[in-house]
């Protein structure tokens, strides 16, 4: 999380060379996400880079020096990617934040693409849902009181779906406030002021990858300050993000009936509570980046690195 704001950082102390080093690139959007257009803000506002030039216009397709192809958008058929050949030296940009499980990949996908863009870190452009930003001096923690304990907001109920299964046999210890479809009703203008009243937040994934945590970690809980309690890959994948005390990990006990006591003891033990917060003393969560953020960072990446030709051969077995 933190090498994006060394990115920034670094981009903002050579602002003038790179103006210096690059013409405005033009980057052409193959499909809007999901079909709906958005306002793209100034790279330079966002990123303190050079601006790209965005174009949802496919009669661009030829000056285009990159396109953008939303994963979900041209997931269902080869029909959707684009007819003409790709144009010398255009680079195709794989996009998806779903996890492979919600939207699999198929083999047509398969060595067509010049630079991936996703939440995994080993991404040639890495999108994170959140990150964590240093802070320019240390500063007190005042957590803000609490009057209740875990919440839970879910909008895809699967029975199937761990996430589900462990509430399951959680809440049979435990009183979870459960909100989403079909549950306690959540308006989106309350989002943020119901959950913070809630010590813990489940912060429990659709589905387990490599990589995948998402806004439901970055959003709803840090940024209400409820202690993530999640479900996902493994702790050691979450401390690549996260220090390893500021969350509490599923597979740190051994019955979901253990960690409903270690939360009820904890909820009462306001110093140790408290503990979990010690780390936003010189650190910040950042979760709630637009979809203009994440093309500024497609437009920072080609600014940085060299026209050079690459296909990713096997995107299923990397993106698992």
């Amino acid at each position: 999380g933190l090498q994006l704001m060394d990115l920034w950082l670094q981009l903002r102390g050579r602002k003038g060379d790179t103006q210096l080093e690059h013409a405005a690139l033009t980057i052409l959007l193959w499909t809007w996400p999901f079909g709906i257009p958005f306002p793209i803000e100034s790279c330079a506002t966002l990123l303190d880079i050079p601006a790209c030039q965005f174009t949802a216009n496919r009669s661009w397709y030829r000056k285009a020096d990159a396109v953008i192809m939303h994963h979900y958008d041209v997931r269902p058929s080869r029909t959707r990617l684009p007819r003409e050949p790709r144009p010398p030296l255009q680079r195709w940009i794989w996009f998806n934040m779903e996890s492979p499980t919600t939207f699999p990949i198929p083999d047509f996908l398969d060595n067509l693409f010049n630079l991936t863009m996703s939440y995994r870190r080993d991404s040639d452009i890495f999108i994170p849902y959140g990150w964590l930003e240093v802070l320019a001096e240390s500063q007190a923690v005042a957590v803000p009181p609490k009057s209740k304990l875990v919440a839970w907001v879910v909008s895809h109920w699967n029975p199937n779906f761990a996430r589900v299964k462990y509430y399951a046999e959680l809440k049979k210890y435990l009183q979870v406030d459960v909100y989403g479809r079909g549950h306690l009703p959540l308006p989106r203008n309350k989002h943020l002021s119901t959950l913070s009243q809630y010590k813990f937040y489940l912060a429990f994934e659709n589905s387990i990858h490599e990589d995948y945590i998402t806004e439901k970690v970055w959003r709803n809980a840090l940024l209400s300050w409820a202690v993530p309690v999640v479900l996902g890959p493994p702790r050691k994948n979450y401390e690549s993000f996260l220090p390893p005390e500021s969350f509490i990990h599923v597979d740190d006990f051994p019955t979901a009936k253990e960690l409903a006591s270690f939360l009820q003891d904890l909820g009462r033990n306001t110093t140790r509570y408290e503990s979990y917060f010690q780390w936003r003393s010189r650190l910040k969560p950042v979760g709630h980046t637009s979809w203009g953020f994440q093309y500024c960072r497609a437009c920072q990446a080609l600014q940085k690195r060299p026209t050079q030709y690459q296909a990713v051969p096997e995107l299923r077995k990397w993106f698992t």
